[in-house]
């Protein structure tokens, strides 16, 4: 990305914004960019203008959808096209208009593992996000252990959720009729609407997902004393425990979150580290025994 290093930090979001909403959406408009910034309909206008200057034959404006969309030759210059730029920013209400989201703070006093990224096609993403807004069932293909082929499917998406160092998308399976996770990076090819939802099986729906659970945790007990009070102010608990609050279905991703394997005891103490205080409450989340 060259061209960020001659940008002020409020061009820069503002072009990294509208890269990742046409990659990633498919549709960007002046509203938008007017909503994070906090800048007029002109003003916002005006950034749209000064980016296509830069970056030509990369958007296109189409008339009948009432905003500029990506060309097939779209190529992003401002941010990576890596499906995670896409999903924190829509995680998090402040990072469009964050002063930090043109800063490069990196120093040689820090240093951050990459990890590897999961392949996500932005098609596939798009008519998620679509289909979720709209209330849209999807026909989709979807590769798992049982079909690694892939497999048909018709889902009704409604959330996409980063848990457990992946991206996945909640939704309502046809096939199994009950909600259950799907990965992003194992859907193949590009999912196709095929109408409304027959029925009420949106997010309202869903009870699962309203449900709020209490996990509790402490240190392995199996640990001496004093390094049981290390655990805990390492994980800065209260009174040698600490509960967190997450919806049904993320539970499991929760406690592999924190190095808890629910069906598996290790060995060592030190390696496990904490232990599941009401894993009774839990077992409907966990399947526990």
């Amino acid at each position: 990305m060259p061209e960020a290093t001659a940008l002020a930090w409020d061009t820069l979001a503002r072009y990294r914004l509208i890269e990742i909403l046409a990659l990633w959406e498919g549709r960007v408009v002046a509203s938008q960019l007017g909503e994070a910034f906090g800048i007029g309909r002109q003003q916002a206008q005006k950034v749209l203008r000064q980016y296509r200057a830069v970056t030509p034959g990369n958007l296109l404006y189409d008339e009948s959808r009432k905003g500029f969309l990506p060309t097939e030759s779209f190529a992003p210059r401002f941010v990576r096209g890596r499906v995670e730029e896409y999903l924190h920013l829509m995680g998090s209400d402040q990072a469009p208009a964050s002063p930090f989201a043109g800063l490069s703070l990196a120093s040689a006093t820090t240093e951050s593992l990459p990890l590897p990224s999961r392949k996500v096609s932005p098609r596939v993403v798009r008519e998620i996000v679509k289909a979720a807004r709209d209330e849209q069932r999807l026909e989709v293909t979807y590769a798992s252990f049982t079909s690694p082929a892939g497999e048909d499917r018709i889902l009704v998406p409604h959330t996409l959720v980063f848990a457990a160092g992946r991206w996945h998308v909640r939704a309502f399976c046809e096939k199994h009729r009950d909600y259950r996770d799907f990965v992003l990076s194992r859907f193949r090819g590009v999912p196709e609407p095929c109408g409304d939802m027959l029925g009420e099986h949106g997010i309202a729906e869903d009870m699962a997902w309203h449900t709020r659970v209490e996990v509790r945790l402490i240190p392995d007990r199996r640990l001496p004393p004093r390094e049981r009070a290390l655990i805990a102010g390492d994980f800065g608990m209260q009174n040698g425990e600490l509960a967190l609050s997450c919806r049904g279905p993320l539970v499991l991703y929760a406690l592999r979150e924190v190095g808890v394997n629910p069906h598996h005891v290790e060995t060592e103490p030190r390696a496990q580290q904490v232990e599941i205080a009401n894993a009774q409450a839990l077992a409907p989340w966990i399947h526990w025994g």
